[in-house]
């Protein structure tokens, strides 16, 4: 309503004017959906020229979910930059003399990408991880935090192992997860975390930070439905000082190996929508206690 007051001949005379809207109703366009909420099923939209690594996904803000009424809270991530690193790419089979090229990673060289594992059933870890990685960035969006994917989806090849710890360096992210799975033996079950080694001139300002993240990221997986590794692994941990991923990072940052999809129980799992969206609030569960220190 808005309220109008004049003077005339003396007399105060007031006008109020109201205007009604009734029968209205809103409709979204498709184009001002945020990345997070793009629906796990969709198509992938086709990856630009890759000669240049495609530019970092970021999210939006994430929704208010707090009524008109209400003071929101504050959210546990907010301002927070995270990266979620989806392992492998669904068409590095198709560019192996590309993504078989050496790089250097700080103590060697290794190649540049490589195509991951697979399911006896034919489900690729690839798109395993891209899966696990949208469901863990919508996950971590409503916490608040701003989240930086390092590829754009499941239908190109690369980045290249460097530009993957390259992004969160550039972007000066508080922590990044690796998302993977393992190609392991068909009687070996469960998941572990890999943290970096500590390397002189490497990963000696991240290695504890890494460690204390793997830690926290190992125990919130232990409430999901995949046990530890029976295999690999000390009790659910791996050091490592030979992945690209963790040597060239310059902020906390750990690899998941969520299961092996050799094993046909890991398979069946990892194949689930909903053990799926447990595994990525396992990862918001496991950077909001070690961001919240």
């Amino acid at each position: 309503m808005q309220l109008f007051t004049h003077r005339f001949g003396g007399v105060l005379a007031v006008a109020a004017v109201m205007l009604i809207a009734a029968g209205c109703a809103t409709s979204t366009d498709a184009s001002t959906v945020s990345p997070g909420d793009v629906p796990i099923t969709a198509a992938p939209a086709p990856l630009p020229s890759i000669t240049e690594p495609p530019v970092p996904v970021t999210t939006s803000e994430p929704p208010a979910t707090h009524g008109p009424s209400e003071t929101p809270g504050p959210l546990p991530l907010a301002g927070r930059v995270i990266v979620i690193d989806p392992g492998h790419n669904g068409r590095n089979a198709q560019h192996l003399e590309e993504t078989t090229k050496l790089v250097d990673i700080g103590n060697g060289t290794k190649p540049c990408n490589s195509t991951g594992t697979a399911s006896a059933g034919g489900f690729s870890e690839a798109e395993l991880n891209w899966q696990v990685a949208l469901r863990t960035r919508e996950a971590l969006a409503a916490l608040g935090a701003n989240v930086v994917l390092t590829r754009l989806d499941n239908d190109g090849w690369g980045p290249c192992i460097t530009e993957r710890a390259a992004v969160g360096n550039r972007v000066e992210a508080d922590a990044a997860v690796s998302i993977h799975a393992d190609g392991g033996p068909a009687d070996g079950r469960g998941f572990h975390v890999i943290h970096p080694a500590f390397v002189p001139g490497l990963t000696d300002d991240i290695a504890a930070p890494s460690l204390q993240l793997a830690r926290s990221l190992r125990a919130s997986m232990a409430e999901t439905a995949m046990p530890v590794a029976d295999y690999i692994a000390v009790d659910g941990f791996s050091e490592r000082s030979d992945l690209g991923g963790l040597n060239l990072s310059d902020i906390p940052a750990v690899f998941l190996e969520m299961g092996n999809m050799k094993n046909a129980e890991d398979a069946a799992l990892l194949a689930d929508a909903g053990f799926q969206q447990e595994v990525a609030a396992a990862i918001a569960r496991a950077l909001s206690t070690f961001l919240e220190r």
